[in-house]
């Protein structure tokens, strides 16, 4: 049995192409994986906050007592990256917007990339803590970006979670809905 972290990050919820692959792979992953437990996270649903001045003195404790709003973020990172680290396979539902992965999605990566808890500096660059991960990530975005300099998702999302959680990773995208079940297979 695996525990699974569905991520969904658009804010078109029922209408977004990239909820309808989320809910499509899940449907999938269901019957492959019966056993499995399956989390869904909904970032437009349940937003994040966003990191600012105050949020990042949280993340770098100077002694000082944190104040309410504080203390309810990093609560939430906690929370977030425990999750994290409980699930076997990560699946991403991430739309394009402007170049570029949602405001939801960042907030939520801001508040889980911390240093000396999900990654650690070292001489030769950042490290992941979170090891041993799989990760599917499902795209989209107009058909005229992928594979092309303004598709921006694909790589950020790449070198992002290999800093926390150096993945085994997958990717596709919203022409590809018939490469879930290939996907799932190949598990």
């Amino acid at each position: 049995m695996s525990n699974v972290l569905v991520i969904k990050s658009s804010i078109l919820s029922n209408y977004s192409q990239s909820n309808i692959l989320a809910d499509f792979f899940v449907e999938q992953w269901k019957q492959e994986h019966p056993a499995d437990v399956i989390t869904v996270r909904d970032l437009a649903a349940n937003p994040i906050p966003v990191l600012d001045g105050e949020l990042v003195g949280a993340m770098r404790p100077s002694g000082q007592e944190l104040t309410q709003r504080q203390k309810e973020a990093m609560e939430l990172s906690d929370t977030l990256i425990e999750e994290l680290k409980n699930t076997d396979v990560i699946v991403m539902g991430v739309p394009m917007y402007n170049f570029n992965i949602s405001t939801q999605l960042k907030n939520y990566f801001d508040l889980i990339a911390r240093a000396g808890v999900t990654f650690r500096y070292t001489e030769s660059g950042p490290e992941g803590l979170i090891t041993g991960k799989k990760a599917y990530i499902l795209t989209s975005r107009g058909g005229i970006h992928k594979d092309s300099p303004t598709d921006l998702v694909a790589p950020y999302l790449k070198l992002f979670l290999a800093l926390l959680v150096s993945p085994t990773l997958s990717l596709s995208s919203r022409k590809a809905l018939l490469t879930v079940r290939t996907l799932l297979r190949k598990r």
